[in-house]
């Protein structure tokens, strides 16, 4: 993906806070786990261009299609037991001293003993590999919607709230249990740096997740009576924050959002579609069949966050890291909007010819 604004330098502005240190000048040797997942192709795209970067290890099921001349891949399938041992002999014979961690869905699956492989127990094989080859720094991310949308939250969730998404729900309980092994990571390995970065939603014009699948429909279910202020951050900012997590040493977790709010209801209003308000008392039940049916994007434990705030303080990013999202909430769903309703049109169109 071409990254727009100056592939979001204002995100990588410098900061005066003097306690983020710079990464080592010297050549870096990254790897970068679900390579070929969206986050994962559009960063190695950008270490590629990067001359502080001698070499990009990739590592998933298959090639990321923006592997260049610095990039090796390797075939790695994280469900299986013979991960560890398999991601250790790489990290050391690559001379690897940076670890991204990307190999996690972006949007609920209905196949959640395999996501649950993928995900937690597929985190503590990397961390132990880690450990193993003796990584200078582990770069993971995760997402603010593990803080959980509740009527009592505060206005702006920190990084300092617990995460107190349903644990019932195995897309936020695998991602909870990959956050707590990194921590413990953390405070194992002390000569490491290990940076948490939660993002919120990530919209765009060229990403696909649950959230853009919502967005793109016709009819938009909404819960009557709600109208909860979301955000988001747009798909050049969430790239460009893991780029600057490569770049300085900032240990810690921090929130990677868009400034700004919107209710829920400017936010269909300005993808141009119609919302569907559905009384909350048929909404979960009617969720959970659709979504049995896979005629839903998300489960409905996600009804919530069409109810209560879930929303991030992106501050503690700002002082300590140095990102400048440049793009709010709202140019991020414009810049999504725009790209959806070209994609309407050729649809259209290919349905009428």
């Amino acid at each position: 993906m071409a990254a727009s604004k100056e592939n979001g330098e204002v995100a990588l502005a410098e900061t005066g806070d003097r306690s983020v240190r710079t990464a080592r000048s010297r050549a870096r040797v990254v790897a970068v786990t679900g390579a070929a997942s969206f986050l994962g192709t559009n960063l190695i795209g950008l270490l590629e261009e990067d001359e502080r970067v001698d070499r990009i290890v990739a590592v998933d099921a298959k090639a990321p299609s923006t592997a260049g001349p610095k990039t090796r891949s390797y075939e790695v399938d994280f469900t299986q037991p013979t991960t560890e041992a398999r991601l250790a002999e790489i990290l050391a014979a690559e001379r690897t001293d940076t670890v991204v961690h990307l190999a996690f869905l972006s949007s609920p699956s209905h196949a959640t003993a395999w996501a649950h492989e993928l995900e937690s127990v597929g985190t503590m094989h990397v961390l132990v590999a880690a450990r193993h080859a003796q990584i200078r720094k582990f770069v993971m991310w995760s997402q603010t919607l593990l803080y959980g949308a509740h009527p009592s939250n505060p206005n702006f969730l920190s990084e300092r709230h617990p995460l107190r998404a349903p644990a019932r729900e195995p897309f936020f309980a695998d991602k909870i249990e990959a956050e707590k092994e990194a921590q413990k990571f953390a405070q194992r390995s002390q000569g490491s740096v290990v940076t948490v970065l939660r993002t919120a939603p990530i919209l765009g014009p060229t990403v696909h997740n649950y959230l853009t699948r919502y967005l793109s429909r016709r009819l938009v279910p909404t819960m009557m009576g709600f109208d909860p202020l979301l955000q988001c951050v747009h798909e050049v900012d969430a790239i460009a924050a893991f780029k600057l997590a490569i770049d300085r040493d900032v240990p810690g977790t921090f929130n990677i959002v868009g400034d700004g709010v919107l209710p829920l209801s400017t936010v269909i209003k300005l993808a141009g579609r119609i919302a569907v308000p559905i009384p909350h008392p048929i909404a979960e039940p009617v969720g959970a069949m659709a979504w049995l049916a896979q005629l839903a994007e998300a489960p409905p434990s996600f009804l919530k966050y069409l109810r209560f705030l879930c929303v991030a303080d992106g501050q503690k990013a700002k002082t300590r890291m140095g990102f400048r999202p440049a793009y709010t909430t709202r140019e991020a769903l414009l810049d999504f909007t725009s790209a959806q309703r070209l994609r309407d049109v050729r649809l259209l169109q290919e349905t009428t010819t």
